[in-house]
């Protein structure tokens, strides 16, 4: 069989980069073979360098929510590009988006935009250190916050230990102030900080988690959180990198009715270009330099590129009846699955928040391996890992629902 030009350009690759890649889930290490090198995506679909098609559920990881190359912010970023790519000054841009974001999510007084979620989170920590004076924070095992040292670790024999490097080249003495705990486990949490009085600076939490598929929070977790947080005086970080602006407008603290202290926004706030941001409460936000003594900084925050696109992004999304219709096309996809899977009596679990979901396969008839590649040769580009969640967009139509069951049927 004569080889492909993504096999061709992952050998060049291989060659170039770690891994052929720039970010090691798209290597395909989970499911074996050779990933896809895309050349092109518009609305609800991509194109490899093959020139096959295939309907996309991955959305670059979640920010393509409107589909790929919507043509009102393809415009708005072409004019933005011919008036200058960054200043490393401040813009209008800036506020315009600032404001709509603090519009849509009340518990954000004053913000700040970065470059990508793991700078979000990373700041956000750093403030609430900084507000607290304490040293210690809680993560969750299997939520992922980003690449900062001290959010790289790993769960030791239960909720109640020290967290420990899960990679190579974090010290030790990073990962040692980082506890981590079991979502969903209440108890556990409300442990760690009986154990570490007054040394808790803050809880961090994907409300959604997203990075070990898509799992829900228990009725009363996230309340239980913040009351924990109130009454041992830690701050309440939600990471909603993944989860702003897609399980509900006003991310998952609007679906569940919680306001956190502070709040990490990312993905589709730059409609597809590189952001994050953090925010929250204007006094503690007021504790960033050149305010207070908490430093952060970045050259490329803030740039009108990215500016212009969430603009132009959150312009569509504030629009009459967009999530009704997200939601709508979601629980089509993620139904029809279950029936099939019901009809065929082969075990599964699905689960879904808004336009995030995930189908958890068992080994056996329908395990995700195989799963995957059978979805892939008939034009279904799923996320390369079972533990990766799955995206629908406002741009997948009744016709690539119905296309996408009737590939699912014939492989499962």
């Amino acid at each position: 069989m004569p080889q492909s030009f993504s096999e061709k350009l992952f050998e060049e690759a291989l060659k170039l980069m770690p891994g052929g890649v720039n970010s090691p889930v798209r290597a395909f290490g989970a499911v074996g073979g050779t990933p896809l090198f895309i050349a092109k995506a518009q609305g609800a679909k991509l194109w490899d360098v093959d020139g096959n098609e295939y309907i996309d559920y991955v959305g670059s990881w979640g920010p393509a929510i409107l589909g790929h190359a919507h043509p009102k912010v393809v415009a708005a970023v072409q004019q933005a590009c011919e008036r200058g790519f960054s200043f490393g000054a401040p813009t209008e841009l800036e506020s315009r988006l600032a404001s709509m974001v603090r519009q849509i999510f009340p518990s954000i007084e004053k913000l700040r935009f970065v470059n990508s979620g793991t700078e979000a989170a990373m700041s956000a920590v750093r403030l609430a250190r900084g507000v607290t004076g304490r040293d210690k924070i809680i993560k969750f095992e299997g939520c992922y916050h980003g690449h900062a040292d001290y959010l790289l670790v790993k769960a030791g024999s239960g909720a109640a230990t020290f967290g420990i490097p899960s990679s190579t080249g974090v010290p030790a003495d990073f990962a040692k102030h980082t506890l981590v705990a079991s979502y969903n486990d209440l108890k556990g949490v409300g442990r760690l900080f009986e154990e570490n009085k007054n040394q808790i600076a803050c809880v961090i939490v994907e409300p959604v988690a997203g990075n070990m598929g898509c799992v829900p929070p228990q009725p009363g977790f996230l309340k239980g959180l913040k009351d924990l947080c109130t009454a041992h005086g830690a701050l309440l970080i939600f990471d909603e990198v993944m989860t702003g602006f897609r399980v509900a407008l006003g991310g998952a603290q609007a679906l569940y009715n919680i306001k956190p202290d502070l709040t990490c926004l990312g993905k589709i706030l730059g409609g597809g270009l590189p952001v994050g941001a953090y925010g929250g409460l204007k006094n503690l936000m007021d504790q960033l330099a050149p305010l207070g003594k908490v430093y952060q900084a970045g050259t490329l925050s803030g740039n009108p590129l990215a500016m212009t696109a969430g603009i132009e992004t959150l312009n569509q999304l504030t629009q009459k009846g967009v999530y009704d219709r997200l939601n709508e096309i979601a629980s089509k996809l993620t139904n029809g699955l279950k029936n099939i899977l019901e009809k065929k009596k082969l075990p599964h679990q699905i689960q879904a928040v808004g336009s995030m979901w995930t189908l958890f396969c068992k080994e056996g008839p329908v395990g995700f391996k195989k799963f995957f590649h059978n979805a892939l040769e008939k034009g279904i580009y799923l996320p390369p890992s079972q533990f990766e969640t799955c995206f629908v967009s406002l741009a997948h139509k009744n016709e690539e629902i119905d296309h996408t069951l009737h590939v699912f049927e014939s492989i499962l």
